[in-house]
């Protein structure tokens, strides 16, 4: 097949022309793209979003731009991009079928990062594991144990269930339970109870300890002890708790009973009538 000049020149305009636009689309296009991350990310960060976050979402927006981009540019040469737009659709729904326990963690992760029920730093329980919060990333959290291991939990696992944030208030309640036999004074032992708590600075005034009965138990009165204290002081502050009370009851006469129970013993008669 023979090309006359002026064919060729008008192919050379037309194509030419074509690419010339699809190359300004190109270049536009990518401009525009930058520009919306960039703005994106801005407002990410003046909403104090996780950088984690930040990085991640300003970066897909840009790369889905960008294949927005360029079949536009495509399009523009005359490229069919119907059979294109239709195998990435497809290619998108195999991804997400295949990675669907990990787009289940990322969403649950960004979740978290957006509505924060902790951050870093927090001691929780989550995912039937308790420990303090070190790293919150898109698909896992990073938690370690009071005994110094490191737990990788699967973002999913912690919005599914009950998160206790213990380090979310100020102030905690330490709940003791104290028993002593029925043979004590009851107003002596509440008497002591209130004393050993005055002495401990850490115990907060406000709200007011409480300190009464909790129930008659089979072998001891059970006393609730519940000062309050700064949640810093939470463990310290139970720890000697537990053995300031032990030491005053024995130097004040008061007795912590161990279980115990009364077993009766009757004896059956042998050769009795039929």
């Amino acid at each position: 097949m023979e090309f006359s000049a002026d064919k060729i020149i008008e192919l050379v305009q037309v194509w030419g022309l074509k690419a010339v636009m699809a190359v300004v689309i190109f270049i536009i296009g990518r401009i525009i793209a930058r520009v919306l991350r960039n703005s994106l990310r801005a407002a990410l960060r003046r909403g104090k979003v996780e950088e984690t976050l930040v990085s991640f979402a300003s970066n897909l927006t840009y790369a889905l731009l960008m294949v927005m981009v360029i079949i536009a540019a495509l399009n523009q040469l005359g490229i069919q991009t119907t059979s294109f737009i239709a195998i990435l659709g497809a290619a998108g729904l195999a991804v997400g079928l295949a990675l669907q326990g990990s787009l289940a963690n990322f969403a649950a992760g960004v979740l978290m990062i957006i509505f924060k029920p902790f951050k870093v730093g927090d001691f929780i329980e989550a995912a039937g594991t308790m420990g303090i919060v070190e790293e919150i990333e898109i698909f896992t959290t990073k938690m370690r144990t009071p005994d110094n291991k490191q737990i990788i939990i699967p973002n999913n696992q912690i919005t599914n269930g009950n998160i206790t944030n213990f380090s979310a208030k100020d102030t905690r309640r330490v709940d003791l339970v104290v028993g002593v036999s029925y043979g004590d004074d009851l107003n002596k032992v509440k008497a002591v109870l209130e004393d050993i708590l005055s002495r401990d600075e850490r115990i907060l005034a406000d709200p007011k300890p409480t300190i009464g009965v909790l129930q008659l138990g089979e072998s001891s009165i059970d006393f609730a002890v519940r000062p309050w204290v700064n949640s810093s002081d939470y463990w310290p502050t139970l720890f000697d708790l537990n053995k300031t009370i032990k030491e005053r009851f024995d130097a004040e006469g008061i007795c912590i009973p161990f279980p115990q129970r009364d077993v009766h013993l009757y004896q059956v008669k042998s050769g009795a009538a039929a």
